[in-house]
């Protein structure tokens, strides 16, 4: 073990951060400015790298329940609380973005957003994205959950929350945990459903996103929809 004390500044990840903005560190790195502080002969850099590699990277990190996070040595309730609590920031942050913006002409935005959500679900969860005329965001609400198919996406309830928001369009969503981000047969059924129930409302909708890890798949733009 190396004191993180006699590091060069430009390897410290805060110094580096601050000279080369966030993008330039790498997970560990990004870890170890969140932790702030190693343990008892391990540096704060060689804990985190402990730790991703424990739980796998940091989707798992961030998907690990208070007993899991907390088994761990370094870790606590203190800090699982810090990072939902800096998760959740994240969410709204890009909620704000979002809310004064016609999201159609903000493709990467929603998609981002919709992924940071859906992401880190073990199960299958199917959400909603309500929009007003000028397709800025009015609300978003995780709708069901379990395995998605026409059986347990229910029309009727998507429909009763859209009129609800006042919606005049709508983006739904939802997770493949597998990661595999192909539509199945059941998402384009499901999709084609639920279009033709908003549009007995009025109501447009204007994609299915499919989130898988890190890549989101766009009905709208494979022209399923």
């Amino acid at each position: 073990m190396s004191s993180l004390t006699s590091w060069l500044s430009h390897e410290k990840p805060r110094e580096k951060l601050l000279t080369n903005g966030p993008a330039s560190l790498s997970d560990s790195e990004l870890l170890a400015i969140f932790l702030r502080t190693g343990i008892k002969g391990k540096n704060v850099v060689e804990l985190s790298r402990e730790t991703l590699k424990h739980f796998g990277g940091l989707k798992q990190l961030f998907l690990a329940d208070l007993h899991s996070f907390c088994e761990f040595k370094g870790l606590g309730e203190a800090k699982y609380v810090q990072l939902q609590a800096c998760l959740e920031m994240s969410h709204r942050h890009l909620a704000e973005e979002l809310a004064s913006k016609n999201v159609i002409e903000n493709p990467s935005q929603i998609k981002t957003y919709v992924q940071n959500r859906l992401m880190q679900k073990n199960n299958e969860v199917f959400a909603a994205v309500f929009l007003d005329n000028q397709h800025r965001i009015l609300a978003y609400e995780e709708l069901f959950t379990g395995t998605i198919n026409a059986s347990s996406v229910h029309p009727r309830v998507v429909v009763q929350r859209a009129l609800k928001h006042n919606a005049a369009a709508m983006i739904v969503a939802h997770n493949h945990p597998s990661g595999i981000c192909n539509p199945s047969q059941s998402d384009l059924d499901i999709t084609q459903l639920l279009k033709q129930a908003l549009n007995l409302m009025d109501i447009r909708l204007l994609d299915h996103l499919i989130v898988a890890s890190h890549k989101v798949i766009s009905l709208a733009e494979q022209n399923q929809i």
